[in-house]
């Protein structure tokens, strides 16, 4: 199959593109490729942002189209027609339908599977018949062949009037031609897909006069979202209403009945373009594989399995790495307080790179997560996945849409939350919103890490099931068994009469396309350091601060103590500097703050110190292990580097280790349910339209974690 030679277009009137950035948009069905051919064109210069006025993430990027002329492209949500279902495809009509926006495109890009062109091209004529310049990326051209369907781009590329790029986006093929084609100034195509009905033409009119538009679909496509389009004001939405009330126009009659339309005019288009040479008489490859991943009862073991070499691979393979950045923010710390001396300095070491260093040695275990979730993702496998447990998850009061956020809430709550839009029954995605913190996300992982470096013993049995792995991945599973139980209760609570559905299309199999694996772990490791350093490091010199200086002459009486202390237990001048550190920090600001909640956690085997880093945490949980690796560095031995260490060097008033195993579960478990996330909070506000769901979250999870904590604690000691 060949690059098809462009077809006549007319040069829009519009300045040049070398002038400025052009705007261009990337849209298509799901699983048609879209994100593939995206980080083709950007690779890692990509950033996410939020469309105006919502929280669907917008993810855009920079493509170098020639060594002068560079275009930003956006990825808008994917969808299968200009009808939105979800709130995330909203923001498409939202971009689309205002040509006045700053954001509006210069040239829309297109991609459709070559092996379901049918099904594909609905949302393509839609668009053409707003007259937007359009490009047809046609992706997946190996696997049509491979079915024996066969395409004659130049008759398409005749029928559908824009240029048609074949192309493997997974593999890059094609994409050095769709960027000359992009360069160039394209015209939307002069054909016309759909023929409004003659008794609507009245109404179109007053609204295109109205609304000041050239193009007659668009003013049918805004008396279609009218009530969803946020660049109309109260004035103009009451207009509509008037008009479109009295016109008696009944949307939902007129969306079927156009998309009857366009798929009779698409089936028509289709007999001289598209031609099967072989009947699919044969299970594909997928179907087979399918009747053993996704079986009743294997389908099942096989994701546990899966699951089980994640987490085991998350302790076996970051070892060695964690090891080395261990050691390598110890050596900093050490060198410059060999070289350097000065309150500055203390701040510095005992401050920012203690704090930061507790989050930097995690990164070899964000990025094994990640990728693992990217090869599930890329393989096709996580779609068969939420096939799989939409019969589980609607006992409990969820669908099978409810996995994406809940596995996604592995990564980051934030995103996890947000992708519940995909969730058309109001009931089932409020359920999935309130339980999704409780999966157990990516910042749990240095907390979980470090406690059970502290109590759990580093055990093989049968020579690879590491103890640590399984208990890491215990706790994964408790979050799991704890939201889908939270979501049975609120079934039994929240009322709602609709009826959810759901229908999804299997991806067939691939190989995991490196590229795109190695992008998505870049940037969730540089979302996860950059996002949670911001905090830490002024979590980390603010409690650094508190932790150095005392009211009053609290300090001064404080070293008083502790060298009457030294005198009297003869303690050498190391010992003697310990015992003062430790008498500062128990009459320092953070020492009060500590001691003034230490009553209440106390029955959870807490102490003032724990007390204080569990009140940072509230910021990001991830602070747990920068404020715990701030305070116990301050006053500690020289030789005593790593957090790990720091902690198993604790002792409590009879001289025993502190962190037994029973504090280390209790830790463990309160941190597994505790909604200890700001943002998380912020972002179920902005989703929920309502205060009273973070309110909800936050009263539910935080006793639920300090009751399980209690019996944890209690059951262990």
């Amino acid at each position: 199959m060949t690059v098809a030679t462009q077809p006549d277009i007319k040069q829009a009137e519009r300045p040049p593109v070398s002038q400025a950035i052009a705007k261009i948009a990337l849209i298509g069905n799901p699983n048609s490729g879209k994100t593939s051919l995206f980080n083709q064109l950007t690779g890692l210069n990509q950033k996410v942002g939020n469309f105006p006025g919502v929280t669907v993430d917008k993810k855009t990027g920079i493509s170098q189209l020639t060594s002068q002329l560079k275009a930003e492209i956006i990825d808008l949500p994917g969808t299968y027609s200009l009808y939105p279902k979800s709130l995330d495809e909203r923001v498409i009509t939202d971009l689309l339908y205002d040509p006045a926006s700053k954001h509006f495109p210069d040239l829309v890009i297109v991609t459709a599977d070559a092996s379901n062109l049918k099904r594909n091209l609905l949302l393509f004529t839609q668009l053409a018949d707003l007259q937007l310049p359009a490009v047809l990326a046609l992706n997946m051209v190996d696997v049509a062949e491979q079915e024996g369907v066969k395409i004659d781009i130049d008759a398409l590329q005749r029928e559908l009037g824009v240029p048609i790029i074949p192309m493997n986006a997974r593999k890059g093929i094609g994409v050095a031609a769709l960027k000359i084609v992009m360069t160039q100034q394209l015209q939307a195509t002069t054909k016309s897909f759909y023929s409004i009905p003659q008794e609507l033409k009245p109404l179109l009119y007053v609204i295109k006069d109205r609304f000041d538009l050239q193009n007659e679909y668009l003013a049918l496509q805004i008396a279609h979202h009218y009530k969803n389009l946020k660049f109309l004001n109260e004035e103009d939405v009451a207009w509509l209403d008037g008009h479109l009330e009295a016109a008696e126009f009944k949307s939902n009659t007129l969306q079927a009945n156009e998309t009857i339309a366009r798929y009779t005019l698409i089936n028509e288009l289709l007999l001289d373009a598209v031609r099967v040479e072989k009947a699919d008489k044969d299970e594909k490859f997928s179907n087979r594989l399918d009747q053993v991943l996704t079986h009743k009862i294997f389908g099942y073991l096989i994701f546990f399995v899966l699951l089980f070499l994640i987490f085991q691979a998350i302790f076996a393979w970051a070892s060695y790495p964690m090891e080395l950045i261990d050691e390598g923010v110890a050596s900093l710390n050490g060198l410059i307080q060999r070289n350097f001396d000065g309150p500055l300095v203390d701040m510095l070491t005992e401050g920012i790179i203690a704090g930061l260093g507790g989050v930097l040695v995690f990164v070899p275990q964000i990025a094994i997560l990640f990728a693992f979730i990217a090869i599930l993702e890329e393989t096709g496998y996580m779609a068969r996945v939420t096939f799989m447990m939409d019969k589980i998850m609607r006992k409990f009061g969820l669908n099978g849409k409810s996995v994406v956020p809940l596995i996604s809430g592995v990564a980051c709550a934030v995103p996890a939350v947000m992708s519940a839009r995909t969730i058309e029954n109001w009931k089932d995605r409020m359920i999935t919103i309130f339980v999704t913190p409780l999966m157990s996300c990516s910042a749990r992982i240095p907390v979980y890490t470090v406690l059970i470096a502290l109590v759990v013993p580093e055990k093989y049995y049968f020579g690879f099931m590491n103890l640590q792995g399984l208990v890491l991945m215990g706790l994964y599973l408790i979050g799991f068994l704890a939201a889908i139980l939270s979501a049975l209760l609120l079934k039994t609570i929240l009322k709602a009469r609709e009826r959810s559905y759901f229908i999804m299309e299997f991806p067939t199999y691939k190989m995991p396309r490196w590229k795109n694996v190695g992008i998505t772990i870049v940037e969730k490791v540089k979302a996860f350091v950059f996002e949670a350093g911001k905090v830490i490091v002024a979590v980390s010199i603010i409690l650094w601060v508190l932790a150095s200086y005392g009211p009053g002459d609290n300090f001064e009486e404080a070293r008083q103590k502790a060298l009457t202390e030294a005198r009297v237990e003869n303690l050498n001048e190391v010992q003697t500097e310990n015992r003062i550190a430790s008498h500062q920090l128990e009459n320092s600001y953070a020492g009060i703050v500590g001691r003034s909640i230490e009553p209440v956690i106390r029955p959870l085997g807490y102490d003032w110190k724990i007390g204080i880093a569990l009140l940072t945490s509230f910021a990001a949980r991830e602070v747990f292990v920068g404020t715990m690796s701030t305070i116990y560095s301050i006053g500690e031995e020289e030789n005593v580097s790593t957090i790990k260490n720091k902690l198993m060097t604790e002792k409590d008033a009879n001289g025993d280790p502190f962190f037994t195993p029973a504090r280390g579960f209790s830790l463990m478990i309160f941190y597994l349910f505790a909604m200890q996330c700001v943002s998380t909070l912020a972002i179920v506000r902005r989703e929920t339209k309502s205060l009273m769901w973070p309110l909800a979250q936050l009263i539910y999870m935080s006793g639920l974690a300090y009751v399980m904590a209690f019996i944890t604690y209690n059951i262990f000691s």
